[in-house]
């Protein structure tokens, strides 16, 4: 597989993790990133995530960066990644030179989180090989991709996209059409509008909140998804929950006031020191290495079950 080849566009967090991944899988990983702190700050953190996967730390070789599109050996490459800033403009303008570097029959997938695929790549003459890829972060320990069709891309691209992510120890969700938030997002974000809810009412705190999800049904999830959890459980007790709980549930159409709020005042969370909690320097490194240990034990028990 070290012949394999993946361009990808963007060198940030993302991009670097997007990287790691694919030297863990012993593909070369080129990437693009015309910013020199980016591209100087890329070989340590692909270095310190193929040592938290536990993979040879010579891999970290087999991924190199550059500055332009043009410089990259395309005739090696079978998949293109876009991994920028969620900025459409820019999007489209780097998938039109993309489409003139690439050859026609390589797959052209952004990372987009937000931007409806089918907008990034109308423009194009050969729109019928893009298609999303969507990682999550830390995108180099998040087993899921979702392959995300947009009205346009050929099914047989989707399908070699999965392959490809699957051969790359990927879980990969076809998300056969392209709505906003696509699959895990929707899913998320449905949960945050009651968590919000119930915040705003005074139902509980965010702690207790946090507390519910992570050791109450949340806890299950490392085992089975929710759909699976509720067959074990039974359709018919979840009928009738569902007929006394559904009314009740939060119909919003907008985020709430509250999170309006905190947004407008600039408390966006760790990386402003303030969002539901106040944060020193030394509680978010704390906090992050709590998170990052209990994801790997996560991603070790789900591994398991893969082998």
């Amino acid at each position: 597989m070290a012949s394999r080849g993946v361009a990808i566009v963007g060198g940030g967090i993302m991009g670097g993790d997007i990287a790691t991944s694919f030297a863990a899988a012993g593909w070369n990983a080129f990437v693009i990133s015309p910013s020199q702190k980016s591209r100087d700050a890329l070989p340590g953190r692909v270095t310190r995530g193929l040592d938290r996967l536990g993979a040879q730390a010579d891999l970290a070789a087999s991924v190199r960066v550059y500055s332009a599109l043009p410089q990259l050996p395309w005739d090696e490459i079978e998949l293109v990644i876009e991994a920028v800033t969620e900025d459409l403009a820019l999007k489209q303008r780097i998938f039109s030179e993309l489409e003139a570097l690439v050859r026609p029959e390589i797959a052209l997938a952004t990372n987009t989180s937000s931007i409806p695929v089918t907008e990034i790549g109308k423009h194009l003459r050969t729109r019928s090989r893009v298609c999303g890829a969507h990682y999550f972060m830390p995108a180099h320990i998040v087993p899921l991709v979702e392959v995300i069709c947009a009205e346009f891309t050929d099914p047989a691209i989707a399908e070699r996209v999965e392959a490809i992510m699957h051969a790359t120890g990927k879980v990969p969700v076809v998300v056969k059409k392209d709505i906003p938030g696509f699959l895990a997002n929707r899913m998320q974000h449905a949960l945050l509008r009651e968590a919000f809810w119930l915040l705003d009412n005074g139902i509980a705190t965010a702690e207790g909140i946090d507390a519910a999800v992570r050791y109450g049904f949340g806890f299950r999830f490392v085992a089975c998804g929710p759909l699976m959890q509720k067959e074990m459980s039974g359709w018919d007790t979840n009928y009738f929950a569902g007929s006394t709980i559904y009314p009740s549930l939060s119909n919003a159409t907008t985020p709430p006031e509250m999170f309006r709020g905190m947004v407008e005042k600039g408390e966006i969370g760790m990386k402003a020191k303030k969002g539901l909690w106040s944060w020193t320097e030394e509680e978010i490194a704390r906090e992050k290495t709590r998170f990052e240990k209990a994801l790997h034990a996560g991603f070790e028990i789900l591994q398991s079950e893969r082998k």
